[in-house]
C-alpha cells in the first residue's frame, strides 16, 4: 500500500496566517502541521509516500522535508503539483501513476491523529477491495461528511448537511483500492465546482463496498479554524514529545 498526503487548499479559514505560507506548514505546538499526517503514515507501515501540493508555496514543503529521511523513509518522498484548486478527490487523482495499480491510504494534512491506524491499514492491505472509511464522533458534524448508519452498515453520506442525520464524521483517512482513480475519473464537479472526495466514497457505498472503521483515538481537524488550530495545539502539547 502506498500513502497520499493532500496538503492543497488556500487555508482561507486560517487567514491572515495563510497569506504568507500554506495551512500544512503552521506549527502545531512544536512541529510544523504536516509533520503529524507525514508520521501517521509511516507509522502504519506505509514506506513509499507522495505529498501534493499546489499555490506559490510548494517549494517549502520540499526544503523542509526533502526525500523524508529523517523520518526513517526508505524510499526518497514524492511530490506532486496540484496547479489549480480542485476538490480532494481532484488531488487525489493527480497520484495516479505513483500507485502504479496499488492500493492506497489517503489522508488529509491538517488532520492530527493520536492513535495508530496500523491495524486497519494491514486489514486492508490483506484484502484490498471496496474502501474503508474512519468514523468519528464529533460535537460539529455539520462541518464535515456525515455518516448514517443502520445495521451496523453506513448507509448514506452526506457532505456538511445543514441538520445532520448523526453525528459520526468522516474523518480525512481513506484507504482505497487500486481502480479509485477510475472511479474519480467518473465524477462530476458538485455546485462548488469541485471533485468532492464523498462522491468517491458514495460510490462504492452503492456497490456494497464501503468499509468503515470507528476511530478511538483523538482526532483533530487544525485547519477547521484558527480556534480549532489552537485547541489541536495544545491538545498535542500535553502528548509529550514522541
Amino acid at each position: 500500500m502506498k500513502g497520499i498526503l493532500l496538503c492543497g487548499g488556500a487555508g482561507s479559514r486560517l487567514h491572515p496566517l495563510t497569506k504568507v505560507t500554506n495551512k500544512h506548514l503552521l506549527p502545531v505546538y512544536d512541529r510544523p502541521m504536516v509533520y503529524y499526517p507525514l508520521q501517521t503514515l509511516i507509522d502504519a507501515g506505509i514506506e513509499e509516500i507522495m505529498l501534493v501540493t499546489g499555490g506559490n508555496h510548494a517549494g517549502e514543503f520540499v526544503r523542509l522535508l526533502g526525500t523524508g529521511s529523517e523520518f526513517g523513509l526508505r524510499k526518497p518522498l514524492s511530490y506532486a503539483y496540484q496547479e489549480f484548486a480542485g476538490g480532494i478527490a481532484y488531488a487525489l487523482s493527480l497520484a495516479e501513476n505513483f500507485a502504479d495499480g496499488e492500493a492506497v491510504c489517503v489522508i488529509l494534512g491538517d488532520n492530527i491523529l493520536g492513535e495508530s491506524i496500523a491495524e486497519a491499514v494491514a486489514e486492508f492491505s490483506a484484502d484490498s477491495s471496496g474502501a474503508m472509511v474512519f468514523l468519528k464522533e464529533v460535537a460539529n458534524p455539520s462541518e464535515y461528511g456525515v455518516a448514517t448508519l443502520s445495521d451496523g452498515r453506513i448507509v448514506e453520506i452526506e457532505e456538511k448537511p445543514k441538520r445532520p442525520a448523526s453525528n459520526l464524521a468522516v474523518i480525512g483517512v481513506y484507504l482505497y483500492e487500486p481502480g479509485v482513480f477510475e472511479v474519480v475519473k467518473t465524477l462530476k464537479p458538485s455546485r462548488r465546482g469541485e471533485l468532492e472526495i464523498t462522491d468517491v466514497s458514495n460510490h462504492y457505498l452503492q456497490e456494497g463496498r464501503l468499509r468503515y472503521k470507528t476511530y478511538s483515538g483523538y482526532w483533530g481537524d487544525a485547519g477547521e479554524s484558527v480556534e480549532a488550530l489552537l485547541a489541536v495545539s495544545n491538545e498535542v502539547a500535553g502528548w509529550g514529545r514522541k
